[in-house]
């Protein structure tokens, strides 16, 4: 079978072949697949944009399988490939990446970096600062020693994370479809995520973008949390209602928030997002790049060849 993968990427995307009659066709992630290559079977994705992944879907109708290596397979699955053509995410290679990116933000916000970076820049010693921190009515929210952190979407990358919060002493509860205990972290069911809420000194959100997701965090659930909270997102944008978002900041309901993706990327120069107080931004950069990529790729094409769509990992349900 012919396989196509991004060709132009900063890592390697070629998975090693075991049967002489498959092939590997490095594409240019941001062009029309060629007209040659419309025989492919196999089509490896990472970081497309849209009208591509659209094109694709059009023309290429030989095509059996879509493996991207994003976390989230939402770009895939709105470009409308045929049903019955697979689906497979890259959930578990961003795990390490995404985890060390919702640490540094979460820290972030906590510690007030954001603050402290705004008074450098204004060559001003922010002597209140150091107040807060050792006042006894805020010192205890500048810190994840005793914080009680809920992670709202516990699959992979949560369980990666969650043990680093918890070194640093924080207490970590789970929202998931099912209640129960994960990696040694009890989880809660999303029918319970409304009591935990007012429980909850920083809320991370890992939530995929879902028709069921979007807007998960509205100005209801927002105005449940104490307001010392903060929230971070590494998940998807489209699980943020940002207008009700603003608000809570900008009315000192929620204490801060940290985003590193947003509904509409890149961010319009216009968004209220930029002048939100209290909120950091990151560019959609927690991911970074798929981590073996190239030896998931290996796996997953020796694993279709052994049992097809049944023996691959990370299929998605259409």
């Amino acid at each position: 079978m012919k396989i196509l993968v991004p060709g132009n990427v900063p890592f390697d995307s070629v998975p090693q072949l075991d049967d002489t009659d498959d092939v590997v066709v490095p594409y240019v992630m941001r062009d029309p697949i060629p007209d040659e290559h419309l025989d492919a079977e196999v089509l490896v994705a990472w970081a497309s944009p849209a009208r591509v992944l659209e094109d694709a879907a059009r023309r290429l109708t030989r095509l059996r399988w879509v493996q991207t290596l994003n976390a989230g397979p939402d770009a895939v699955l709105a470009a409308g490939f045929a049903p019955d053509v697979v689906v497979s995410s890259g959930r578990g290679l961003h795990d390490g990446t995404v985890a060390e990116h919702t640490l540094a933000l979460v820290l972030a916000s906590v510690r007030r970096i954001d603050r402290s970076l705004a008074a450098q820049h204004a060559h001003t010693w922010d002597r209140g600062l150091g107040k807060e921190q050792a006042s006894a009515a805020d010192g205890a929210t500048f810190t994840l020693d005793g914080a009680r952190v809920t992670l709202w979407g516990f699959g992979s990358i949560a369980l990666r994370t969650a043990p680093l919060l918890a070194a640093l002493g924080a207490q970590v509860t789970g929202v998931a479809g099912s209640a129960g205990t994960r990696g040694g972290f009890p989880v809660v069911a999303e029918a319970s995520l409304r009591d935990l809420l007012p429980r909850t000194d920083v809320l991370v959100s890992l939530l995929p973008a879902t028709p069921e997701t979007r807007h998960a965090l509205d100005a209801d659930l927002l105005a449940l949390l104490p307001p010392h909270a903060r929230f971070v997102n590494v998940g998807r944008g489209a699980t943020v209602d940002e207008a009700a978002l603003v608000a809570a900041l900008a009315s000192g309901a929620l204490a801060g928030a940290a985003l590193d993706v947003t509904e509409t990327e890149p961010l319009p120069a216009g968004s209220p997002l930029w002048d939100a107080p209290n909120l950091i931004l990151t560019p959609h950069v927690a991911g970074g790049r798929p981590q073996q990529a190239a030896a998931f790729l290996t796996e997953q094409v020796r694993a279709w060849k052994r049992g097809g769509a049944g023996a691959i990992r990370n299929v998605v349900g259409r």
